[in-house]
């Protein structure tokens, strides 16, 4: 169960990043609205996972989800430009968070 809740929350990073952004400083209310929810929850599942799991995976595999998802959001929108060596970096991100898995 801390696998699925830490998983979950590394997707609600993803959400509190890019909901951070559109805030435009906080000036917007329902990007703000959006990222203040996301983020606790975000914090709380990551809180719960790191009660079963090791301080360091349970960080490094909720970073890489937030990282890999929000980068990858921004391309799919055309908000940040896509290109072979980003892509190659965030398959590496996604291979590290897999070994950590399967180390565990």
């Amino acid at each position: 169960m801390a696998w699925i809740v830490l998983i979950v929350s590394g997707v609600l990073e993803a959400v509190w990043a890019t909901a951070l952004g559109k805030s435009e400083g906080f000036s917007r209310l329902t990007p703000s609205i959006v990222f203040g929810v996301a983020l606790v929850a975000s914090m709380g599942g990551l809180a719960y996972a790191m009660r079963e799991l090791p301080v360091g995976t349970s960080y490094a595999v909720w970073v890489g989800i937030g990282a890999t998802l929000t980068v990858v959001y921004a391309m799919v929108t055309g908000a940040e430009s896509t290109s072979l060596a980003k892509i190659v970096c965030i398959m590496a991100i996604v291979g590290g968070v897999i070994g950590l898995k399967l180390a565990h």
